[in-house]
């Protein structure tokens, strides 16, 4: 999969392309109906298929702190996209200076001049443009003008909920992973590299791995029961259950927000490793506990509830 980062790097080479455009924040179930589309109207058009998808997300741009929390990071999307066989992403950084296009000449100078887009997948809530004036009718529009091929993919409902970024970060801030992970199609997950943390977990007999979350604003907070993946997708893989905490440790005056995890029966040294956090069960809220003592017992209740549900012993 090529990844082209910025407009200055496409160039007449990426010229012709079957192509959709979008946050595809979680990279959901309805997010892979459309690359199925994608890839389909790519083989047709013997065209790369084609994702357009903007850093930071327009919401945070604008929102700042204030944005919805961020269900995958570009690198998250990335292995998303591999794994549906999307052949080229455009990366646009999305700046006050790009929000400020306008709408047709978003399409006519980025989609057709720089990538001749042959066929265009939008989702039917699309809009783009300054102010967000660009939509379907006025793609429509252009569409005949310029005769690409537009079409435009129908909401996907899982028991007459609407497939959506939306609701799945409802979903997690209710606590509902079931949900979560319906739909989604897979567990809901972070990753990252391990590092090196202050080590107050060893001195009560919890080591942890810990993980940055590098995201502006975070859909989780609390302790889960997690499934902890290393060498993910190789010959090598293995999986291991644990229990973890997502926040900024507020007992012992964190700051940053990162992901704590422990895990069961591991006696591994993995500093510096990607490793994937899948969550499978909500234990509770993080809280602040008066004392360390206090912090330690509550730790040992989230661990045993988690090896009940692994059934571990």
């Amino acid at each position: 999969m090529q990844l082209i980062r910025g407009l200055h790097n496409i160039d007449d080479s990426h010229c012709g392309s079957v192509l959709t455009i979008g946050n595809f924040d979680g990279v959901h179930k309805g997010h892979q109906a459309i690359l199925k589309r994608l890839k389909e109207c790519a083989h047709a058009h013997q065209s790369p298929a084609t994702v357009m998808i903007f850093e930071p997300h327009p919401e945070e741009l604008f929102a700042g702190k204030n944005a919805p929390g961020r269900l995958t990071r570009l690198r998250e999307k990335l292995v998303q996209f591999e794994r549906y066989n999307v052949d080229r992403v455009v990366l646009i950084k999305f700046n006050k200076e790009f929000s400020q296009m306008k709408a047709e000449r978003f399409i006519t100078e980025l989609l057709l001049n720089k990538l001749g887009v042959k066929h265009l997948i939008i989702g039917d809530d699309f809009r783009f443009g300054f102010k967000r004036e660009g939509d379907f009718h006025l793609l429509e529009t252009l569409a005949k003008e310029h005769k690409f091929q537009l079409e435009n993919t129908q909401t996907l409902a899982l028991n007459s909920q609407r497939i959506s970024s939306t609701a799945i970060r409802d979903a997690l801030a209710q606590g509902d992973l079931v949900l979560a992970e319906q739909l989604l199609g897979r567990p809901y997950s972070m990753s990252g590299r391990v590092f090196h943390g202050d080590r107050r977990g060893r001195t009560i007999g919890f080591p942890t791995a810990n993980v940055l979350l590098h995201r502006w604003v975070n859909p989780l907070n609390g302790v889960y029961a997690v499934q902890l993946i290393l060498n993910e997708g190789k010959p090598n893989q293995s999986e291991h259950q644990g229990v973890a905490n997502v926040g900024n440790r507020p007992t012992v005056d964190g700051e940053r927000e990162q992901l704590e995890v422990h895990l069961f029966n591991f006696d591994q040294q993995i500093y510096g490793r990607a490793v994937v956090v899948n969550f499978l069960r909500f234990i509770r809220k993080e809280q602040k506990f008066d004392d360390f003592e206090k912090l330690k017992q509550q730790i040992n209740k989230d661990a045993a509830t988690a090896r009940q549900f692994f059934n571990i012993t």
